[in-house]
């Protein structure tokens, strides 16, 4: 049984008529100032080669940016954490600033995304363009129609929905859209190789089964990395950096690991 609280989570645990509670705090994983404990991988490039200064602290606030980009030319990004995780909850504050950069594909305005579950960084090609992990697709929306966020992705991978195996490569949560310069708070919620849902700003918009391995939407992998089928119990958390500049004032997380 899950309780959610401001800033930690209780988890109630019922046996042999007593309960058991375990209070889990939240940490921040970007600190304000740099970028320790981070490390990037932006496709065309090595482990570790911040091409662009894509990913920069400026003004206490984590940016992806591409004002030093002549043009995209397909050099998705992808920013590490140093260690895996495999029960948590991953938080996330963002928005959407500025004009995407020039050669950007038009599914990437505003698009941007947490994966979970991620290969190791290290595993990772150099043209590798994306890391086989399950996304959380962060979306603004346009000036008119519907475009919800923490949505689902799977470069790599399939998860259960409903009891059936998902293979599509996206499916829409049930968010509303946010279209301007608000800070928006999204939580993934992970338990293992279990379930995943999605939260956007305390509201449950998605919920899903067992990740797994397999399917397509990801090129120029190493095959040691991706046996089709295997449940992904753990991985490493990465923010993307796909073509349109993003700010993130916040990212935590909460292990929820015994």
């Amino acid at each position: 049984m899950f309780k959610i609280f401001t800033g930690f989570l209780v988890l109630a645990a019922m046996g042999c008529g007593s309960q058991q509670k375990k209070t889990h705090h939240w940490e921040q994983l970007f600190n304000g100032k740099d970028l320790s404990g981070w490390t990037m991988k932006i496709a065309k490039h090595p482990l570790g080669d911040n091409a662009g200064n894509t990913f920069r602290v400026e003004n206490g606030l984590l940016k992806v940016g591409y004002d030093q980009y002549n043009e995209f030319n397909n050099q998705f990004g992808h920013l590490f954490y140093k260690k895996p995780y495999s029960k948590y909850i991953i938080a996330a504050e963002y928005r959407f600033v500025g004009e995407q950069c020039k050669g950007g594909p038009d599914w990437a305005f505003k698009n941007s995304g947490i994966m979970l579950h991620c290969q190791p960084p290290g595993s990772m090609l150099k043209d590798q363009d994306f890391p086989i992990s399950i996304e959380v697709q962060l979306l603004g929306g346009a000036a008119v129609g519907d475009r919800p966020t923490a949505n689902l992705c799977t470069p790599g991978t399939n998860v259960v929905m409903n009891g059936k195996l998902f293979t599509a490569h996206c499916v829409n949560s049930s968010s509303p859209t946010f279209r301007g310069t608000e800070w928006v708070r999204v939580e993934a919620m992970v338990w293992g190789d279990e379930w995943i849902k999605h939260i956007v700003n305390g509201d449950t918009v998605l919920r899903y089964e067992k990740p797994q391995i397999g399917g397509g939407n990801v090129i120029n992998f190493d095959s040691t990395y991706k046996k089709d089928g295997t449940l992904l119990k753990e991985g490493y958390i990465s923010l993307q950096s796909e073509s349109h500049p993003i700010e993130f004032r916040k990212v935590e997380i909460m292990d929820l690991e015994e």
